[in-house]
């Protein structure tokens, strides 16, 4: 299995503030559609297929890769993408807390497996080395504030 984790804080120094309302827009937006959060050209594909008063469902080409994502949305709080098909299967989460400070804190979690793969074999241990690594998950969140607060500059959020 794969676990990885990263906490961000929403407003380090030097960077304009961010409000609790405008990292969670920023989150829901990305929920909706990761191209504008991604990189260029990492996700070419990003299409809410379904939606009712507890999820969504979107489907997605991210890497070359076709995947489709079950999402949940707990406002201000969490964000769960249950990956329904594709080569993973579990759950990543972003969530948004206050540490014991105050200070707002944007965090990723995830519990996944490779589907039709061995249990902590050499694609699972490459696929959690990249979860960890500096281009893993962490950078998608720095990424994620990036943008919002880009998206806030432009008068979008």
């Amino acid at each position: 299995m794969i676990y990885s984790t990263a906490t961000v804080p929403v407003n380090p120094q030097g960077k304009p503030r961010l409000t609790r309302e405008q990292v969670w827009k920023g989150l829901e937006l990305k929920a909706r559609d990761a191209r504008q959060f991604l990189p260029a050209g990492l996700c070419t594909r990003c299409d809410v297929t379904e939606e009712s008063s507890t999820h969504f469902v979107r489907d997605a080409t991210i890497s070359g890769v076709d995947l489709r994502e079950i999402i949940t949305l707990d406002a201000q709080r969490k964000v769960t993408f249950f990956q329904a098909t594709g080569p993973r299967e579990g759950a990543i989460i972003n969530e948004l807390f206050e540490d014991e400070t105050g200070d707002l804190q944007l965090k990723f979690y995830c519990y996944l497996g490779l589907r039709d793969k061995e249990p902590n074999g050499s694609e699972e241990q490459a696929e959690q080395a990249q979860f960890d690594s500096n281009n893993g998950y962490k950078a998608a969140l720095m990424s994620t504030l990036k943008r919002t607060r880009e998206m806030v500059a432009e008068g979008r959020i």
